[in-house]
């Protein structure tokens, strides 16, 4: 038995799920979000619940038991709250702006790197160094926070790149002479 799978997913006020076969639709005060799940798990909503049970014990509907739960919850907390990813640009003369739905980056390259915003994702932009990538569909917002980072990856000499706030990198030490 899947110790995450059996646990109930509580629906807050001003969130509405909708569950049609293996489509669930949740809708809530920062947007909406769609998606479609395999067969061989069953999705129910019950009061102010919504309960994930699998219909078989094989490999395949025990792994997807957990996994469906959490992705539906994950739905609920974006719906309601929203994620965000926070970076930082270390280096001298690194720069970011928001240009519309576009994040412009000066990161040493001989052009800027433009990044454009996918669907809901929105860019925000303090003292030109750090970078918040903010969203309703978690996957997402990771998925752009790690297209941003791997512009200019952290270096382990001097530290320079972009990187995730808390994010600790090992410096390793350079040629003694």
């Amino acid at each position: 038995m899947s110790r995450i799978g059996i646990l109930p997913i509580e629906i807050p006020e001003k969130v509405e799920v909708t569950v049609d076969g293996q489509q669930v639709k949740v809708k809530g005060p920062k947007g909406e979000l769609k998606k479609e799940f395999k067969p061989g798990i069953d999705i129910k909503v019950k009061a102010n619940e919504i309960i994930v049970e699998r219909n078989g014990e094989d490999i395949e509907d025990r792994s997807m038991h957990g996994l469906v739960r959490s992705l539906i919850e994950g739905m609920v907390e974006g719906v309601t709250n929203g994620f965000k990813k926070k970076l930082e640009m270390v280096g001298v003369g690194y720069n970011a702006q928001v240009q519309g739905d576009k994040l412009k980056l000066e990161v040493g390259y001989s052009h800027p790197v433009i990044i454009e915003a996918e669907g809901d994702i929105e860019f925000e932009v303090e003292k030109n160094t750090n970078i918040t990538v903010k969203g309703i569909d978690k996957q997402r917002v990771g998925d752009t926070a790690a297209k941003i980072r791997e512009v200019r990856k952290p270096e382990p000499y001097k530290g320079k790149g972009i990187k995730y706030v808390g994010e600790h990198i090992r410096r390793k030490v350079g040629k003694t002479g």
